[in-house]
């Protein structure tokens, strides 16, 4: 559904990626993909109203979108697909200028992706930005992914 080249295309033109649902437990995803995100340049702003206030991976924990005080080019959505409307309505609110906005593996809206498409935002359903970012830009390797290819020979 999305090109190789697409999904590059998006994560070289981002910098800054708000993480609805980020956590702060070590073993959700949410907190490894935004880890990770921020290790490879990326300004993560964490979104968690039980959070709200802390730090988490040097950022401010916001209780939502509208209340972040910065821009940010995408937003990364770690929740239910029935919570991703309200979202992309924050979203819009906030950043009416918003380049992308990304649901995660399992994490589908038709009508929230039409919604932001209409509007000019890029949306991407059913994908990790952290696997495509490995994926895209040859790190599978470095974390276990059986890539297919042979490295060595007996």
């Amino acid at each position: 559904m999305y090109s190789d080249r697409y999904l590059q295309d998006v994560l070289k033109r981002t910098k800054t990626v708000a993480i609805v649902g980020a956590s702060a437990n070590q073993v959700r995803p949410s907190f490894y993909v935004a880890r990770y995100l921020k290790l490879k340049g990326f300004r993560v702003i964490p979104i968690n109203p039980g959070l709200a206030g802390q730090k988490l991976l040097g950022e401010t924990v916001y209780a939502d979108l509208t209340s972040v005080p910065d821009d940010v080019d995408m937003v990364d959505i770690f929740r239910r697909s029935d919570a991703v409307p309200s979202n992309m309505d924050q979203a819009l609110e906030r950043w009416p200028d918003l380049q992308t906005f990304w649901m995660q593996i399992g994490v589908k809206h038709p009508e929230a992706a039409a919604k932001g498409e209409a509007r000019g935002v890029t949306v991407i359903q059913d994908r990790c930005p952290k696997i495509e970012y490995q994926r895209l830009f040859g790190e599978l390797r470095m974390c276990g992914f059986n890539t297919g290819v042979i490295s060595s020979r007996l």
